[in-house]
């Protein structure tokens, strides 16, 4: 077997067929079907099955297909180490982040690494379940992960600082006259509300709890940007990370009280090169702490 083989077959599975395949490897079609034919022989199993509409994996194609995409992305890894200088780093770089963390400092860390290595290529993905985002990093998918939690050791997850949770509010609320907001006060609200399986619903369902507070959910979204839009219309209240506020909203946004805050973990792979070294130390110069981005009201 070789990691070509790998990229193939992970390539099929993505495009759903061989000529897909090929057209995104810029290979030929009869090449890909080739070595996935070799593949599966030496294998000695069916890693594909036909339907109408494309090719999809086995049950054992998907278990070999996991293993294949860690044993690539280490080679990946392990080239861009070894191309990599003083000077110069190369290369991807694959992070993930518990959404609606890191929306202004990720980006800035991640400019400041661009500008300085330009020929480094990182690729970014939001991510909602915390569990999803622990099971990636098991697999060594991943170069480096922000999140609220995680079960790696001290030498793997990094401390960075908090992330302070706001209510933001629609235009004239009433509530907007506080310099903070007491949850306590916001009994009767109408929620703009998350997934049922993100992690940002499963932190205001703990301050739902908390503060015996009876939810009244108006609407469910999948981004922060989208909850804190439909609340500045007034559709109801929602509450999200400070960090994750669009420009242009912060006049709708208060602190809460009792505070809301998770920490910020930055887990990197195992044996990290100098990309995740260097992508990490830029993350901690960064602010993390809610109340540094808003004024106070006046």
């Amino acid at each position: 077997m070789s990691l070509r083989q790998f990229e193939y077959a992970l390539a099929v599975a993505e495009e759903g067929s061989v000529t897909a395949a090929a057209e995104l490897l810029h290979v030929a079609q009869p090449s890909v079907s080739q070595q996935i034919r070799g593949l599966e022989r030496e294998l000695g199993v069916q890693l594909f099955a036909r339907t109408p509409t494309g090719l999809v994996p086995t049950v054992v194609g998907r278990a070999f297909l996991r293993e294949a995409e860690v044993a690539v992305s280490a080679s990946r890894r392990a080239r861009a180490t070894a191309r990599s200088g003083a000077d110069e780093l190369v290369g991807e770089l694959v992070v993930a982040v518990q959404m609606g963390f890191g929306v202004r400092q990720l980006p800035s860390a991640l400019g400041t690494l661009g500008r300085r290595f330009p020929r480094l290529e990182a690729t970014v993905f939001e991510e909602p379940s915390s569990a999803e985002l622990e099971r990636l990093c098991r697999r060594g998918v991943l170069d480096l992960a922000l999140m609220a939690a995680c079960e790696r050791g001290p030498a793997d997850a990094h401390h960075l600082g908090y992330e302070e949770f706001v209510v933001v509010l629609g235009a004239g609320h009433r509530q907007l006259a506080a310099d903070r907001v007491e949850l306590g006060e916001l009994e009767g609200e109408r929620w703009v509300r998350f997934d049922r399986d993100s992690a940002l619903d499963g932190v205001l369902r703990g301050v739902l709890r908390d503060n015996e507070l009876t939810p009244a959910t108006v609407a469910r979204v999948s981004q922060t940007a989208t909850a804190v839009r439909w609340a500045a219309h007034g559709l109801g209240v929602t509450l999200v990370p400070a960090s994750a506020v669009p420009h242009g909203y912060e006049h709708l946004v208060r602190p809460v009280f009792p505070v809301v805050s998770q920490p910020v973990v930055a887990v990197i792979r195992q044996a990290a090169g100098p990309a995740e070294t260097a992508l990490l130390e830029l993350l901690r110069q960064e602010i993390w702490h809610g109340s540094a981005f808003f004024s106070p009201v006046p």
